[in-house]
């Protein structure tokens, strides 16, 4: 492990000296390469720095304990010494995390699919709060939603919603989303007061490039057509929607959030590349079925991840064992304990793995 850290240390060295270089400060393709791996590599620099910091720190201690006389000042040395200990053990497992395989999706940004489930109305309504719930989490992280289609019934809820989040690290706290999200209540539309159960899925897919997915034309079908539903001024009104159907997977995919036919277009292709993509994704889960089980539930679409209880005001996520009664905070979009607690436990399963090898 120190061998790598010490690599690493050098490489973020040679790049601060290529970054002061004329040539690569004229090309700006590289510059942004270079900047970008700095980024990386500064969390895990900053670290090692303190933890050789803090392996010096117990040298210099013990050094002077064995000259030192004076017991007062011993205690003191003594002290020191356990907390420089105490800190080395926290570093060494932060370095651990830092030198993970890094997901390639984890920069990208999302195309986040939610779909009503089972429960009718109240199903849909479900999947309406679910999807103000990541776009207020959204607005707190500083990213930008933008909605790519929308299937609403009258009573205020959505059949389905798909969207696009933009922003530094969406895909790697959202991937944990995907599955069955569960809500346990009362509906409005039920007059006994009886607790229904319903559910929704989420699909979180990292946002495909054109490299990462080449789309034959002749595999696609375009049709262009009237927007149906609510629509501000001329969406109604000229064929600016645009359905795209893929012939080998069967897939089909429509924009008509835009006035403008080439803008619905163009998000029916970001939206077909990423559900192309993430076929490509699950098969590679599926072909490393035993790593997919060790991770923290980012594969089977069918798995029932959380549920959310009305009636007693919390949250649980299933895969991590947590249950939080702020239900009304999370609703609002207050959801970073529960992803933070499935970094963590993913990372966990993960050294867990690797110590194992």
């Amino acid at each position: 492990m120190f061998d790598k850290l010490e690599d690493l240390l050098r490489r973020y060295e040679e790049i601060l000296n290529e970054l002061h270089e004329p040539d690569v400060v004229n090309d700006q393709n590289r510059f942004r390469k270079l900047m970008k791996e700095q980024s990386d590599l500064t969390p895990l620099v900053e670290a090692y720095t303190e933890y050789k910091k803090s392996r010096q720190d117990v040298e210099d201690s013990l050094a002077m304990l064995e000259e030192e006389n004076d017991e007062e000042m011993r205690e003191m040395l003594k002290e020191e010494l356990s907390a420089a200990k105490e800190r080395i053990e926290e570093l060494e497992q932060r370095l651990k995390v830092l030198l993970l395989p890094k997901d390639p999706n984890d920069d990208k940004n999302v195309i986040v699919e939610i779909r009503a489930g089972a429960g009718g109305d109240e199903s849909a309504l479900f999947a309406a709060e679910i999807y103000r719930m990541y776009v207020h989490y959204a607005e707190r992280q500083r990213w930008k939603v933008e909605t790519m289609s929308v299937d609403e019934i009258g009573i205020g809820g959505m059949k389905e919603v798909t969207f696009m989040v933009s922003g530094q690290g969406a895909y790697s706290k959202l991937k944990y989303e995907s599955g069955v999200h569960r809500v346990q209540r009362v509906p409005e539309t039920e007059s006994q007061g009886r607790i229904h159960t319903s559910t929704i899925t989420v699909a979180v897919m990292p946002e495909a490039e054109e490299v990462d997915v080449v789309i034959d034309e002749k595999d696609i079908r375009i049709d262009v057509m009237r927007a149906s539903g609510n629509g501000g001024q001329c969406v109604n009104t000229t064929d600016s929607a645009v359905r795209l159907t893929h012939y080998p997977t069967g897939i089909v995919v429509y924009s008509q959030t835009e006035k403008s036919q080439l803008q619905n277009k163009a998000k029916a292709f970001a939206l077909l590349r990423a559900k192309l993509y993430d076929i490509e994704q699950q098969k590679a889960h599926d072909a490393e079925a035993e790593l997919r089980r060790s991770q923290v539930g980012t594969g089977d679409r069918s798995e029932k991840i959380r549920t959310y209880n009305f009636p007693q005001g919390r949250v649980t996520d299933h895969r991590i064992g947590l249950t939080l009664y702020k239900l009304d905070k999370i609703m609002d979009g207050d959801i970073q304990e529960i992803l933070d607690a499935c970094i963590a436990a993913d990372q966990a399963a993960k050294l867990a793995k690797m110590n194992e090898n």
